[in-house]
């Protein structure tokens, strides 16, 4: 008799929850299309901005920005422009992106407006944000694990490296284009290789 009810009940409340489901999938389809008009201009002026960053040159007309695609992900592709020397760093240790990171960034939008930084944080050391680097957004995953201990970097990260269509806040627009400043200052947990003594 429990095996009928458990099955009743079943075949009855399914397709209310299925239903219910895809209510919920048009709403985000329909609230994702209408920011898509809403926010049109802005998302043009966005996407300007990441092409002319691209396109800035030094005095000697070198790019100031490098074109950075990871190899797992081809359709991704962020700018970065390293404030360092970086032969300094370059027998530094990389993250990937399961390592734990200690940064100090700020991040803007295209135009400037500061939506987040991490000048206020102590817990592990002056302006110090520690996490896990694949809990971060796509953009920093690809740039981090480009960078070295020590190396600086200002970070251009287009919408679909960012937070993609999302209204995060009245700064934070859908389509918003992030630029952060970002130093690499450890990755907490990292062993380096040890080479074992020898024996005489």
């Amino acid at each position: 008799m429990k095996k009928f009810l458990f099955w009743a009940a079943f075949f009855i409340l399914f397709p209310v929850v299925l239903t219910s489901c895809k209510e919920e999938n048009k709403g985000d389809e329909e609230e994702a299309k209408n920011y898509w008009e809403e926010y049109a201009k802005w998302r043009n002026e966005n996407l300007a901005f990441f092409e002319e960053k691209y396109a800035e040159t030094d005095s000697t007309g070198l790019l100031l920005y490098e074109r950075v695609t990871p190899t797992w992900d081809a359709g991704s592709t962020i700018l970065m422009r390293w404030y360092n020397d970086r032969t300094l760093t370059q027998d530094a240790q990389r993250p990937m992106s399961t390592s734990y990171i200690d940064v100090i960034y700020k991040g803007t939008t295209y135009e400037g407006v500061v939506f987040d930084d991490s000048f206020e944080l102590t817990a592990h050391g002056d302006s110090i944000y520690r996490s896990k680097l694949s809990d971060n957004i796509k953009g920093w995953v690809i740039a981090l694990t480009n960078m070295r201990v020590g190396d600086h970097c200002e970070i251009v990260i287009p919408h679909g490296c960012g937070y993609g269509d999302s209204y995060t806040s009245d700064i934070l627009l859908p389509y918003s284009t992030l630029v952060f400043d970002v130093k690499l200052i450890g990755i907490p947990g990292l062993e380096k290789p040890v080479n074992a003594p020898v024996k005489e």
